[in-house]
């Protein structure tokens, strides 16, 4: 067992400024160390004291921070959502070009599969096993996102700019494609015969992918 490396009693600290970036650390050592476990085990499988000792915490000062192993859970995935919702804003502007915006949509997509592979595993764990316990901050902020960037294609569509598509099974194709260089990378690798997935499968990855949804979106354009 890891013996306990931090305690609450910096919490009384004088200096604000101490106190926050001390918080902001230990938060920081929890949350590397849930995500890995969440990513191997799910949420049902990783004990919170485990959590702990990989932080060099006792359980008790964990619970100070996080009062319930839920509780760390949602901080992992609204974490995950932020990250994720961020590099996805680029769609929403419907006066970009068409061909610039899909092709910047892949690639912070492909990014994100492989700068926070744990974190994507993570999410898509809780969605496959039904969105139980984050189904709510899905719909109130993933929907409203994808309406968005549905009505952007709807704009295109009806400027004449880009083919009518399907714009909803599209991005979901495209959130396929791309989140599976995280969440199966082991199948890939073992495919690959390589330990882990490289930069150039990622460059590769990028190309077709891009390649396959313009070819879509200008395959029938309107005239």
């Amino acid at each position: 067992m890891t013996t306990p490396t931090n305690t609450i009693t910096s919490a009384n600290d004088t200096m604000p400024g101490k106190r926050v970036q001390h918080r902001e650390e230990v938060e920081g050592a929890i949350l590397r160390e849930a995500v890995r476990l969440f990513a191997e085990r799910g949420f049902e499988g990783t004990p919170i004291q485990e959590v702990a000792e990989r932080a060099g915490l006792s359980k008790q000062n964990l619970m100070y921070y996080f009062p319930t192993k839920q509780a760390l859970y949602e901080r992992v995935l609204d974490d995950v959502l932020d990250d994720w919702l961020a590099r996805m804003a680029s769609l929403a502007d419907p006066g970009q070009d068409p061909a610039d915006v899909l092709r910047a949509y892949v690639a912070a997509k492909l990014r994100f599969s492989r700068e926070q592979p744990l974190a994507s595993r993570v999410y898509a764990m809780e969605v496959i096993g039904g969105a139980k316990l984050y189904g709510a901050q899905i719909r109130e902020r993933v929907v409203p996102l994808l309406r968005q960037d549905i009505a952007v294609f709807e704009r295109w569509i009806a400027d004449g700019r880009i083919a009518p598509v399907d714009a909803t099974h599209l991005l979901f194709a495209v959130w396929a494609m791309t989140q599976s260089y995280a969440d199966f990378a082991a199948q890939m690798t073992l495919v690959l015969g390589r330990n882990e997935l490289t930069g150039q499968d990622f460059e590769d990855a990028e190309r077709v992918i891009t390649a396959m949804v313009l070819s879509l979106v200008r395959g029938r354009r309107a005239t």
